[in-house]
């Protein structure tokens, strides 16, 4: 097992990593930027390094001075958590180049999987059912139009590196597609450097689901059931179920059977998340996370398992220890991402947190890293909390939901506290009938 871990990333998940290694009785060293010098993770840790100033590019992403302290501090181990470089196989390999072991899948499958148009051919090539489009990379607008017209509109272009929601565009009909593919182009140009775009077929009332898996790289790999994250606005997840309102086991089981079967193929190791469409009973794959899932509290809640500490686990050399029979689904589990926004405009609402009271009881979890006098600063991602909550049937979770919601106080900022509890009430959500584009709709309507 691992002497020491360094967490190079901040915040809630930050301090969930740390948690799992203090359990294991791993010493950690976290890391800060200048502006996140008194974040909880890093009063908690054993450690702390400060890497340089509050961007981003300078601090959380900058790899030499991440590997610097890991150096320093004499770790033997990176967890990336989510977001940041957790998805970066350059940085993957840097690490292991440096005698550290990076707590996540091989660089070349963060490599496979990062590129969208590679990581569905992979799909493809294993069996994997996917949403009907391009081949590859659409690089001129005569092809786009054809293959926009074999597939039939609406079509989305999509950036193949690309990532919430950006250089992504929907063209309705053959007037649209050629601003869609030139904005699409644009846009993923300026976020990810890359403006590769590929076409498939625009689903109109489809469910997000996702199969959370792990693999041991020896074969091994079992899944954890679905999560239901068709609650999404802007393509941002704000709802998150265990298991999905609208899946049988028998689907369920089907789906799982076939996507670990697809993993152990290609000798997958450590963590990862593949994410489907569902719309009348079929599935088909759009892209797989390498990395921990925002929303791995739900699935933790139905099956009882420290996804966390199994991540360590398999990043250390041990056999996953345990099969397919062995997971048991119980119960079912809802995540709310609580923000630091407006509930109403979504403005990013920075600033001092006076009060933080977070809810309890049977069945409550919260993953934050706030405290009363604590700074959110505006440098970074507007997730402040994540509430879960777990009970036998979902109608008794929406019930022990709502009741957490009204004890959950942030006060000095603004945050969606309010946008959860009026979901909760409406009785689309309470049937568990909505679509990724219910929110959307619903959130207009308000």
């Amino acid at each position: 097992m691992f002497q020491k871990i360094l967490i190079a990333n901040r915040g809630e998940i930050a301090l969930r990593v740390q948690r799992a290694c203090r359990e294991l009785g791993i010493p950690t060293v976290a890391i800060h930027s200048t502006a996140d010098a008194d974040a909880m993770h890093v009063r908690l840790a054993d450690e702390s390094v400060c890497i340089g100033p509050p961007p981003a590019r300078e601090s959380y992403l900058n790899a030499a001075s991440i590997l610097s302290a890991a150096t320093i501090t004499g770790a033997d181990a990176i967890h990336p958590g989510y977001g940041f470089l957790s998805e970066n196989a350059d940085f993957a390999e840097m690490v292991e180049a440096h005698g550290l072991a990076f707590i996540g899948p091989s660089p070349a499958h963060i490599r496979m999987m990062g590129d969208k148009i590679e990581a569905k051919s992979a799909m493809a090539a294993l069996g994997v059912p996917l949403v009907p489009g391009s081949d590859g990379a659409v690089s001129d607008l005569d092809a786009a139009r054809r293959i926009a017209a074999a597939i039939g509109y609406p079509v989305l272009v999509k950036a193949a590196a690309g990532g919430g929601g950006r250089g992504m565009k929907v063209a309705n009909d053959a007037d649209e597609i050629e601003e869609a593919w030139r904005t699409a182009r644009t846009e993923a140009r300026a976020a990810f450097g890359n403006d590769a775009v590929y076409l498939e077929k625009y689903l109109d009332r489809p469910r997000h689901i996702e199969l959370q898996v792990l693999a041991d790289g020896r074969g091994q790999v079992v899944h954890f059931g679905e999560r239901d994250c068709s609650l999404q606005r802007r393509h941002q997840k704000l709802v998150e179920e265990a298991g999905s309102p609208a899946l049988s086991a028998a689907e369920r089981d089907a789906l799982g059977a076939r996507a670990t079967s697809a993993l152990a193929k290609i000798g997958y190791r450590n963590a990862g998340t593949l994410e489907f469409l569902y719309q009348d009973g079929q599935f088909a794959f759009i892209e797989m996370n390498t990395r921990l899932q925002v929303e791995h509290p739900v699935t933790e809640m139905v099956c009882g398992i420290d996804l966390v500490r199994e991540q360590i686990r398999i990043a250390a050399g041990q056999e996953l220890g345990y099969g397919q029979s062995d997971i048991r689904f119980t119960g079912h589990a809802i995540e709310c991402r609580i923000t630091a926004e407006d509930p109403e405009t979504f403005v990013p609402t920075p600033g001092r947190v006076t009060a933080f009271h977070p809810p309890g009881g049977l069945g409550v979890r919260v993953d934050s890293a706030l405290y009363a006098g604590y700074r959110v600063p505006p440098h970074y991602d507007s997730l402040v909390a994540k509430l879960i909550v777990h009970a036998p049937t979902r109608d008794q979770a929406i019930a022990r939901l709502r009741r957490a919601l009204a004890e959950f106080v942030v006060v000095g900022i603004k945050t969606t506290l309010p946008l959860h509890q009026r979901i909760v009430e409406d009785v689309g959500f309470q049937r568990g009938d909505y679509t990724i584009h219910w929110l959307e709709r619903f959130v207009a309507g308000h």
